[in-house]
């Protein structure tokens, strides 16, 4: 979709600003994720149509306090702007910005504009100008700053369209620098100019002073030439940020008034409350309680439902399609798989949809200066916990939210343990399970035993993270010093609209990308399962007749003996049976060993490997997969499969195991080395299995 022919325009603007909400509010559903080439930040590119039908590109670039990168999210956003030959290199930049923090987010827009790109402020969440008492000169502003001002609301929706008949005019907005470079040293710079007198100032620059260069010049050659210390360039670019904000204060002097008599600050108030040392903790445990409460209340209706239509379209299927191995194929493999997957997609939805509240509230940054505090004990500072709490959606992106740590035994660490954090893969493992061994009962009239189950294994997930960062810190004998800095955003009504997208986007990510793996596990595991070799297999039916001379079998009981006798000798069966002593001490039977060495792929597939396993063969295709699951017994004793015991012993495993081939890999980029992921997955496993044992042993 991204075309040349469009406008390109960047979306820059600091951490907390609503960017994200302006970028939605431009593009609605018509969006696109990936990373950006050769690294694993992400990107986000929009599709807008503006006014008199032309066609925009939007970037949403990640957010940065200045161009002085200090990350490889920061270095992102100079790589485009000084890229000319980038396909998405901006026409037109937008600096977001709010309104309450306008002086420091002007120190990005200056530098922004000394790159000479046709630059549009946009003031945001200016529905609360006068909930503050803020009163702005825009004329005044527009004049000074030398560019077009938009004051929007992305909350309210208020002043997107006139941002985009201001945009469709970018070509008339003044490209002139706000304040002049050389004042940052005059000869110095002199000498800069008449050395590359074809070359922006400001550009050569940012590359004497970071780790980029895109002027088809020698880098070294410039460095050579104009020579400094690291301390030197450090000086000069803190007395660039001073005359930077020098200038600023004196525009905001004029066109900024703040009346503080009408302002109705509640923010402090509640500041006290959520991050007080006692209640802050207990306040965040019961939000948490809430949470988990309500993903199982409020999900079982619609899980229901879908696992009894996918149990009826299965047996729909069955009966009136041909009869022959197609038929089984996709009535006995690709039905039952995907829908062991999509029947989560109501408890998923919820888990993202509540992320994305407490996000877009602002209480998560007071979750990240709370935690910090415990953090500290163990190695960690606040900054580790955005990982922490990222990886209740996915390990992988946590693990690249890492990149902000800059202190690497820090990150190190954060990236070791943030796979302990329960993520939404395991979400249908231990709903399924739980579902199964723990009664739906309710304590005192309105608590949920399986609700407060998932809670405790969330917890339960992240105090081992915490307890293993305790542990490496103080094996690891890496040296480092790290301050912790976190922005208190405002607190705010969270924008539907945004929390419904980034829910459907989340949700259709983590559906598609497991899909696409249980899909192609369903077909290689129905075919494992449909045949086998030997007369065991083939002979199946000659077999169980044989054995049943003396008692003959109905004819219900006939196919169910040989779907069972056909299913222990088939290829899966074997290897199951294989690997049947190594687990049996768990109270694992062989299919559910079968689940387990599948799901090392991604832990998601655990439950559409046993779907599809309990359906080969299966006479009733109208059964639910939970209905399989729960009627499975051992043959030899007569016992549930699924009891307490060894449900507990498995969501132990899952809790603790190292099941995603996607979470190595991205440990292996991180940290470049095959030593810190082969540890993870020799390390988490062995302790999931051990704890795993200990529990079922003792339970049974």
């Amino acid at each position: 979709m991204v075309s040349k022919q469009n406008i390109n325009i960047a979306l820059i603007g600091n951490p907390n600003v609503g960017k994200t909400s302006v970028f939605n509010q431009l593009t609605g559903l018509n969006q696109q994720v990936g990373n950006y080439p050769g690294i694993t930040v992400e990107k986000k590119i929009g599709f807008c149509k503006l006014p008199t039908n032309i066609k925009a590109n939007i970037l949403d670039l990640p957010g940065t306090y200045s161009l002085n990168a200090s990350s490889i999210d920061e270095n992102v956003v100079i790589e485009l702007l000084l890229n000319k030959n980038d396909k998405l290199y901006p026409d037109v930049a937008l600096v977001v910005t709010d309104v309450e923090n306008l002086k420091r987010n002007l120190l990005l827009f200056t530098q922004i504009k000394d790159l000479e790109i046709p630059t549009i402020l946009v003031i945001n969440m200016a529905d609360r100008m006068k909930f503050k008492g803020i009163s702005l000169d825009i004329p005044y502003l527009e004049e000074h700053l030398k560019t077009k001002i938009a004051l929007i609301s992305s909350r309210k929706g208020f002043g997107i369209q006139e941002l985009k008949e201001m945009i469709i005019t970018y070509r008339t907005i003044s490209t002139e620098p706000c304040l002049n470079s050389s004042v940052i040293d005059q000869d110095y710079f002199d000498s800069l100019r008449k050395a590359f007198p074809n070359q922006l100032l400001y550009k050569l620059w940012l590359v004497i002073t970071q780790d980029v260069n895109f002027l088809n010049l020698d880098r070294n050659e410039i460095r050579s030439s104009f020579t400094k210390s690291h301390s030197d360039l450090k000086r000069l670019q803190q007395k660039e940020t001073i005359k930077r904000y020098q200038f600023i204060n004196d525009v905001l002097k004029e066109g900024l008034k703040i009346d503080t008599s009408i302002a109705k600050d509640y923010r402090s108030k509640l500041d006290r409350v959520l991050t007080h040392k006692v209640w802050g903790y207990v306040i965040f445990f019961l939000i948490l309680f809430v949470i988990f409460q309500s993903i199982f209340e409020w999900s079982t209706i619609p899980m229901d439902y879908i696992d009894a239509s996918f149990a009826s379209l299965s047996a729909y299927t069955a009966a009136e399609l041909p009869a022959g191995v197609l038929t089984n194929l996709i009535s006995q493999g690709i039905i039952p798989g995907i829908g062991g997957i999509l029947i989560f997609i109501p408890q998923i939805a919820f888990l993202f949809m509540f992320i994305s509240i407490l996000e877009e509230s602002g209480y998560m940054s007071r979750v990240v200066f709370l935690m910090d505090k415990i953090m500290r004990k163990f190695g960690l500072s606040g900054k580790s916990v955005v990982p922490l709490i990222s990886g209740t959606a996915c390990a992988i992106p946590a693990i690249m939210a890492t990149r902000n740590i800059e202190n690497w035994k820090e990150r190190l660490i954060t990236i070791l343990v943030t796979p302990f954090t329960t993520c939404s893969a395991r979400l249908p493992v231990y709903a399924i399970i739980i579902g199964l061994v723990i009664p739906d009962t309710h304590l005192f009239g309105f608590l949920n035993m399986q609700g407060i189950t998932l809670m405790l294994l969330y917890l339960l997930g992240f105090g081992t993270a915490i307890f293993s960062a305790y542990i490496l810190n103080k094996i690891l004998k890496i040296k480092g010093k790290t301050y912790f800095v976190v922005e208190m955003p405002n607190y705010k009504l969270p924008l539907f609209k945004n929390v419904g997208i980034n829910v459907i986007e989340k949700t259709k990510a983590f559906v598609f990308g497991a899909g696409k793996i249980i899909l192609a596990i369903s077909i290689v595991l129905w075919f494992l399962a449909s045949y086998g070799p030997g007369k065991s297999f083939n002979n199946a039916e000659q077999i169980i007749t044989e054995s049943h001379i003396n008692d003959p079998l109905n004819d219900q009981d006939f196919e169910n003996a040989v779907a069972s006798q056909k299913l222990e000798n088939s290829y899966i069966g074997i290897m199951g049976k294989t690997i049947e002593p190594a687990i049996s001490p768990l109270g694992y039977d062989w299919k559910i060993g079968i689940a387990i060495i599948s799901s090392f792929a991604a832990r998601e597939v655990f439950v559409g490997t046993l779907a599809t396993i309990y359906s080969v063969g299966g006479s009733d295709n109208e059964v639910t997969i939970k209905n399989r699951m729960a009627a499975e017994v051992n043959p030899a004793t007569g016992e549930k499969i699924f009891n307490f015991a060894s449900g507990i012993s498995l969501l132990l495993f899952y809790a603790f195991a190292m099941q995603c081939a996607g979470t190595l890999a991205i440990t292996k980029k991180e940290t470049n080395s095959w030593k810190w992921p082969l540890g993870q997955l020799v390390l988490m496993s062995g302790f999931a299995y051990i704890v795993a044992l200990i529990a079922y042993q003792i339970l049974k």
